[in-house]
């Protein structure tokens, strides 16, 4: 802040306001996150009176995992006819197969039974709405340092369908890949497309 002896300058003043209110707002939003998550608390206390004691095996039992979108348009279990207990869902944001992924799909196989793997990318995508290099300037620009995990951005739908198909099959670590298939979500519609003839590997 750029002070004179009568205190500070009415630029400096100004910008302390503008930091004042951005921190109010900060605040107000974390108070509303807060009320949101302590709204969820109480519904699990209903769902928990609901619910009763019961155990589902922790193997799926359609022998099925699930890599999608972390989108809240998305409900999977619904849009698919799943119950709880029958599949894995993985989720991030854009639903592309990172080296995450494949960690969890090679535990979702070689300890927890899987074979099948289902890919669901969907139209209007956020990751569509980025890209690489923009959004890491971003970060960059905010915190002081580039990330290093990859953005994954993309522009054509299908086409990341594609490439992640390309990269579970091309994973040792996963042990059941030559079957996976991809698919596209309309989530206006509810309807899913498979996106057909990939790259062969």
């Amino acid at each position: 802040m750029r002070w004179r002896r009568d205190g500070p300058t009415k630029g400096a003043a100004s910008d302390h306001l503008v930091r004042e209110v951005a921190q109010g707002a900060a605040n107000l939003d974390i108070v509303r996150a807060v009320d949101v998550i302590d709204q969820l608390i109480a519904n699990n206390a209903a769902f928990t009176a609901r619910h009763g004691r019961r155990h589902v095996d922790i193997h799926p039992s359609r022998r099925l995992a699930i890599v999608t979108c972390m989108d809240s348009r998305l409900d999977i279990f619904a849009a698919l006819g799943l119950k709880e207990g029958e599949a894995h869902i993985l989720r991030n944001a854009g639903g592309v197969v990172t080296d995450d992924v494949v960690r969890s799909l090679a535990i979702s196989q070689r300890r927890l039974g899987t074979t099948a793997i289902m890919l669901i990318h969907h139209t209007d995508c956020g990751m569509q709405h980025v890209t690489d290099d923009g959004f890491r300037a971003e970060l960059q620009d905010s915190v002081g340092m580039a990330p290093a995990f990859a953005i994954e951005s993309f522009a054509d739908v299908d086409a990341d369908v594609r490439q992640s198909i390309m990269r579970v099959r091309r994973s040792v670590f996963i042990a059941h890949r030559d079957g996976v298939r991809g698919f596209v979500y309309d989530p206006d519609s509810g309807h899913l497309r498979e996106v057909l003839n990939p790259t062969a590997p």
